[in-house]
C-alpha cells in the first residue's frame, strides 16, 4: 500500500496547482494538504496577481474562492478564459447560497464546484478527476502531435525518388521521433522488374541486415500478418504490405523503455504510410519501364511507318517521272502554311503525309494516260479525276494512314463547290485539303511538265489571287502568298526535289 502511495505521489508531481483565496490561512492550508498528496502548489491572495501568474506560468489546476475582494471568482475565471482555455478550474465557496448559477459555471467552463468544509477529501476527489482529464488531454495532444509529424513527413515520403532515398527519409523521421533509436527497413525487391533488395539501418542495425531479412523471409510465405510486438526484447516488427496484402518489406525498431502504447499505434500508422509510398515508387518504376518499352516499340513502328512512306512515295514517283519531287514540295509547302496558321505538331504531321500521298491514286491510272503527250479526251480526263477517290481507298486500307484518307480524297474540291469528286464547298472541305489544293496548284504551275513549261513564280501568284474565293480558300491563299515573299530562301531548302524534265514543243494541255 505504501509503495502505491509513493508511486501516486511521484505521478502527481507532474501537476501544478495554483490556489487563490483572499484568506491567506485558507491558501496555506490548501498548499499544505495538496503538497502532502504529491502535488506542486503555488498560492496567491490577490486575484489580479493570480491572473498574471496564470498568464506567465504553466499551471494545470486552479483552486479559487468565489467571494473575493476586489473581484469575485467568476470575474477572475472570465479574464483567464480570454487567454487560456485549457486550465482546469475548481470553484470554492463557504456559503452554498452564494454559489454562482449553474449557467455561469457552464459558460466559464468551470470543471468543479466545492463547498468549503473542515475536510478536503471531496475536494481531493475533484482534483484527481481533473488529473485524469489532464492525462487524457496530454495523451490526445501527444497523439495529435505524433499524427501531425506523420502528416508533415508524408509529402517527403511521396516524392519521386529511388527506394534508397525513401528509406533514408523514413530513418531520418525515426531519428526525429526517437533520437537514440535503432531501426532498419528491408525491402525484398521485385525480381520481375529487376529491382534488387534494398536495406538501410541506424543504430545497431546500421550494417546488420540479417534479423530484418530473417523476419522478411519468415513472413513472406504467410497470409497478412499484423505488427509483431516483442515487448520482452522491446522490439517492434512492422510488415510493409502493398494494397494487395503482398509483403514488400520489413520495418524493424527497438523501442526505448517506457515507450507509450499510443506511440506504438502511431508507428503502425506511419508504417502504413511508408508501405503506400513504397508501392507508389514501385508503380512509378513499373510505369517508367512500360513507357520505355512502349517508346522503343513506338520508335520501331515510327521507323516502319517512315519506311512505308518512302516506299509508297518511290512507287508514285516511278509511276510518273514528270511529277517526281512534286509530292515532296506539296508536303513541304503545306507544312509551312499549317505552321503559319499556328497548327500543332499532330496536324502538321498529318498534312505532311497527306501532301506526300495526295497523288497516290494515280497508281491506278494507266501509264499511257499519264504520259500521253496529246490532248486528253473528255473520257480520259474523267479517268484522271478518279485519282483522289482511288487514293482515299488505298490509304483507308491501312489503319496508320486512315486519318489522312479524307484529306487526299478532297484535295481537288473547289471552294465554290465546282470541284471533284464530291462537289464540296467552303468549310465542308477539310481544311488540310484546302491547304493542299493551293500549294498543289502553285507547284504544278511553277514546275516543268511533259505538256508545258513552268509559267513562273509571279504569274503563278496572280493565278492564285484570281482563284481566291472560287477555286481556293481566300484565307489560305493570303497566308501562302505571305510565305512566298521569301520564295528564294524556301526554294533553296527544296532544291533537291527538282529534276530535269524533257521538253516537248508540242506539249498537250488538259481540257
Amino acid at each position: 500500500m505504501r509503495k502505491n502511495r509513493i508511486g501516486k505521489q511521484e505521478r502527481q508531481q507532474q501537476y501544478t496547482i495554483l490556489a487563490l483565496d483572499d484568506d491567506r490561512i485558507m491558501t496555506e492550508t490548501l498548499q499544505s494538504y495538496f503538497e502532502n498528496s504529491g502535488f506542486r502548489v503555488d498560492i496567491e491572495n490577490d486575484p489580479y496577481a493570480a491572473i498574471e501568474r496564470v498568464r506567465r506560468g504553466q499551471y494545470d489546476i486552479l483552486l479559487l474562492d468565489f467571494l473575493m475582494d476586489p473581484i469575485c471568482g467568476d470575474e477572475v475565471v472570465a479574464q483567464i478564459r480570454a487567454f487560456n482555455q485549457e486550465l482546469f478550474i475548481i470553484l470554492l465557496t463557504g456559503h452554498k447560497s452564494m454559489a454562482p448559477p449553474i449557467r455561469t459555471i457552464r459558460e466559464l467552463d468551470i470543471q468543479g464546484y466545492y463547498e468549503k468544509s473542515d475536510r478536503f477529501d471531496q475536494l481531493e476527489l475533484l482534483v484527481e478527476s481533473c488529473v485524469k482529464s489532464i492525462d487524457q488531454m496530454r495523451t490526445i495532444r501527444k497523439y495529435r502531435d505524433g499524427l501531425q509529424d506523420i502528416l508533415d513527413s508524408t509529402p517527403l515520403l511521396y516524392q519521386l525518388q529511388p527506394l534508397s532515398g525513401l528509406l533514408q527519409v523514413v530513418l531520418d523521421q525515426i531519428r526525429r521521433m526517437l533520437p537514440d533509436a535503432s531501426a532498419c527497413v528491408y525491402l525484398g525487391g521485385v525480381p520481375s522488374m529487376e529491382i534488387p533488395p534494398v536495406y538501410q539501418g541506424i543504430g545497431r542495425y546500421e550494417s546488420n541486415l540479417c534479423l530484418a531479412r530473417e523476419w522478411y523471409l519468415k513472413l513472406a510465405d504467410q497470409e497478412y500478418v499484423p505488427a509483431q510486438r516483442n515487448m520482452a526484447e522491446r522490439q517492434l516488427v512492422l510488415p510493409l504490405y502493398n494494397e494487395h496484402h503482398q509483403i514488400e518489406g520489413i520495418f524493424l525498431l527497438d523501442l526505448p523503455d517506457g515507450f507509450p502504447e499510443h506511440g506504438l499505434t502511431l508507428l503502425e500508422v506511419y508504417a502504413k504510410q511508408v508501405a503506400a509510398a513504397i508501392s507508389n515508387i514501385t508503380l512509378h518504376l513499373l510505369v517508367n519501364q512500360k513507357n520505355e518499352a512502349l517508346n522503343q516499340a513506338y520508335a520501331k513502328l515510327r521507323d516502319n511507318y517512315l519506311e512505308m512512306i518512302q516506299a509508297i512515295r518511290a512507287l508514285v514517283d516511278a509511276k510518273d517521272i514528270y511529277t517526281r519531287g512534286h509530292s515532296d514540295r506539296v508536303s513541304y509547302f503545306a507544312d509551312l502554311v499549317a505552321q503559319a496558321l499556328g497548327k500543332d505538331e499532330a496536324y502538321r504531321e498529318r498534312i505532311r503525309v497527306a501532301g506526300l500521298f495526295h497523288d497516290i491514286g494515280k497508281i491506278g491510272t494507266a501509264d499511257q494516260l499519264l504520259n500521253k503527250q496529246s490532248r486528253l479526251t473528255a473520257e480520259e480526263y474523267e479517268e484522271i479525276q478518279l485519282h483522289p477517290q482511288r487514293g482515299s481507298e488505298i490509304l483507308s486500307a491501312v489503319s496508320t494512314f486512315r486519318p489522312i484518307a479524307p484529306i487526299v480524297e478532297c484535295h481537288h474540291e473547289r471552294f465554290d463547290g465546282r470541284g471533284y469528286p464530291n462537289g464540296l464547298s467552303g468549310e465542308d472541305i477539310p481544311e488540310e485539303s484546302r491547304i493542299i489544293s493551293v500549294v498543289d496548284a502553285f507547284d504544278a504551275m511553277t514546275s516543268d511538265r511533259l505538256y508545258r513549261s513552268s509559267i513562273g513564280i509571279e504569274r503563278a501568284k496572280e493565278e492564285l489571287k484570281n482563284g481566291r474565293g472560287t477555286q481556293f480558300d481566300p484565307r489560305i491563299v493570303d497566308v501562302f502568298l505571305t510565305i512566298l515573299h521569301e520564295y528564294d530562301r524556301v526554294q533553296e531548302k527544296i532544291a533537291w526535289t527538282y529534276a530535269t524534265i524533257p521538253q516537248d514543243s508540242s506539249s498537250p494541255q488538259l481540257p
